[in-house]
C-alpha cells in the first residue's frame, strides 16, 4: 500500500513568499506571494516494520508522483509487498497546435518559469504565441501586457486572431525589422525647439513675448468671464431711416458714420433708462452719474476703447468728429489714460468686417457691451396704405446685448433693446435729447 504524499509535498503551485523591505519610513513590511501552502503533522502510532521511508527527511527537488513511502496493513511485512515500477513521465513534443497558456509557461530548459500576467495569457492563448520569444519586462520577472503585445506586434498576427495552425510558429523577427515596424510618428523624448534664423523643423514652435497692452487685455477678458455673469439677448433694427438720413446729410457735405448714429441711439437709449447705466460693486449696482460710451477701435497692439464723454449731449456731427480724433490717437498710441480709462456703456462694431451677428465680451466694471452686425438685405412682406400686400426689400442690422445678470435683467435687456430700435429707426427722436 502506496501513500501518494508526494503530491502535497512537492508540488509547485506557489508559496508564501516572505521578502522583508525597508520603505521610507523606516518600518519593514512583508510582500506576500500568490497561495499560502500550510504543512501539517499529523502522528499516528505504526511499528518499525509496518512503515517505509523511501526518501530521506529534507529531500529537495523530488519528482512529482514519485514514491516516498511504503506503509502495509497490521501483519504484513513490507518486504512481502511488490512495489510498482515507478514511471517518470517524458517531456512532450512540441504539437502543432499550441494549447492554452498556463499562468506559468517553460522558457526552456533550464530557465526556470515565465509568470503572466492575466492579460498577457489572454492575449497569448489567443495567438498561439510563445511568450520565450521575449525577455519578461514587468516587476519579479512577471510577462505583461505590453510584452505580449510587443511579441505579437513581431509576430505580424495583428490582423485577426489565430484560431488553427497549419505550420510551425514563425521566429521572431530580426532587432532591425521589428524596430522599423513601430509608429510611423514616435513620440520625441525631448520637447521641440525652434532655433533662430533656421527653418523650423516639424511640431516646432516660436514663442512671442506678450506686449504690456496685450497682458492688459488678456487680464480684463479672464476677470470679466469669470467674474461678470453674461446675459445675451438680440434684436433686429431696420436701417432704412438712418441711410435717408446720412444720404440727406452727405449732401450738406456732413459725413457721418452709420456707426455715429448707434453711438447717439445707445446714449439716449441709457439716458431714457439710467438702471441701465450702472456698475456692480460689493454693496450692489451703482448708477452712474454721466453717460460715457466706450467704442472699440483695432490697432496692430490690440483692441483699445476711447471714450466719448457725455454722449447724450453731443449731436451726430460732434460724435463723429470726436470719435475720428480719438481713433487716430489709438492706431498712433497717443491715447491719454483719461480718453480710454472709465466709460459706463461699451459698443463694438465689427459689421465693416462682414460680421452678421456675434457677442461680445463686457469690459469691466461697466455692466453692458453692444454689438453690431452687418447691414444686409431681407425681402419682407408689407402694405401700403390701402392695405395692399407687396414684397419689398428692407436694410435689416443685428444687434446683441452682452449684460451683466448683477445689474441687468433679461427684463431690463429686453425692454432696453426695444427703445434701442425705435431711436435707431426713427433718427428725428435723437434730436430731441
Amino acid at each position: 500500500m502506496t501513500a501518494g504524499l508526494g503530491e502535497a509535498a512537492t508540488e509547485p503551485r506557489g508559496q508564501l513568499a516572505g521578502v522583508e523591505e525597508k520603505g521610507e519610513s523606516g518600518m519593514r513590511g512583508t510582500q506576500s506571494g500568490f497561495t499560502v501552502k500550510l504543512s501539517v503533522n499529523t502522528e499516528f502510532p505504526v511499528r518499525a516494520g509496518d512503515f517505509r521511508t523511501e526518501v530521506d527527511e529534507g529531500t529537495k527537488d523530488v519528482i512529482l508522483g514519485s514514491l516516498i513511502a511504503l506503509l502495509v496493513a497490521e501483519g504484513e511485512d513490507w518486504k512481502q509487498v511488490e512495489i510498482p515500477p515507478q514511471t517518470v513521465p517524458a517531456p512532450k513534443e512540441p504539437a502543432a497546435a499550441q494549447a492554452p497558456v498556463s499562468s506559468t509557461v517553460q522558457h526552456s530548459a533550464g530557465k526556470g518559469e515565465v509568470r503572466l500576467s492575466p492579460a498577457a495569457r489572454q492575449i497569448l492563448g489567443r495567438h498561439g504565441l510563445d511568450p520565450s520569444g521575449i525577455a519578461p519586462t514587468g516587476p519579479r520577472g512577471i510577462f505583461t501586457k505590453e510584452d505580449a503585445l510587443n511579441l505579437l506586434k513581431q509576430k505580424g498576427t495583428m490582423t485577426a486572431p489565430r484560431i488553427t495552425v497549419t505550420g510551425p510558429v514563425q521566429p521572431p523577427l530580426p532587432t532591425t525589422q521589428a524596430a522599423s515596424s513601430g509608429p510611423a510618428y514616435p513620440r520625441p523624448s525631448t520637447p521641440a525647439i525652434s532655433i533662430p534664423k533656421q527653418p523650423l523643423a516639424p511640431g516646432t514652435f516660436t514663442e512671442i513675448p506678450a506686449s504690456n497692452i496685450r497682458q492688459v487685455i488678456a487680464r480684463r477678458l479672464t476677470e470679466s468671464k469669470t467674474t461678470i455673469p453674461h446675459s445675451y439677448a438680440s434684436i433686429d433694427c431696420n436701417m432704412e431711416q438712418v441711410l435717408k438720413t446720412r444720404k440727406q446729410l452727405a449732401k450738406d457735405d456732413i459725413k457721418v458714420s452709420v456707426n455715429d448714429f448707434i453711438i447717439k441711439a445707445a446714449a439716449v437709449t441709457l439716458k431714457q433708462m439710467p438702471d441701465v447705466n450702472s456698475t456692480w460693486s460689493d454693496e450692489g449696482p451703482r448708477p452712474l452719474s454721466s453717460i460715457d460710451i466706450a467704442v472699440a477701435v483695432a490697432t496692430e497692439r490690440g483692441l483699445v476703447t476711447p471714450i466719448v464723454r457725455d454722449a447724450a449731449t453731443k449731436g451726430i456731427e460732434e460724435i463723429s468728429t470726436t470719435v475720428k480724433a480719438l481713433a487716430e490717437k489709438a492706431r498712433t498710441g497717443k491715447l491719454l489714460p483719461e480718453e480710454y480709462q472709465g466709460g459706463s456703456f461699451s459698443i463694438s462694431n465689427l459689421g465693416m468686417f462682414g460680421i452678421s451677428g456675434f457677442s461680445a465680451v463686457i469690459n469691466p466694471p461697466q455692466a453692458c457691451i453692444l454689438a453690431i452686425g452687418q447691414s444686409r438685405h431681407d425681402l419682407t412682406v408689407s402694405e401700403d396704405d390701402k392695405g395692399n400686400p407687396s414684397l419689398c426689400q428692407k436694410d435689416m442690422m443685428m444687434v446683441t446685448l452682452s449684460s451683466d445678470g448683477r445689474v441687468v435683467d433679461d427684463e431690463l435687456a429686453s425692454q432696453f433693446l426695444e427703445n434701442f430700435r425705435l431711436n435707431l429707426e426713427n433718427p428725428k427722436r435723437l434730436v430731441l435729447f
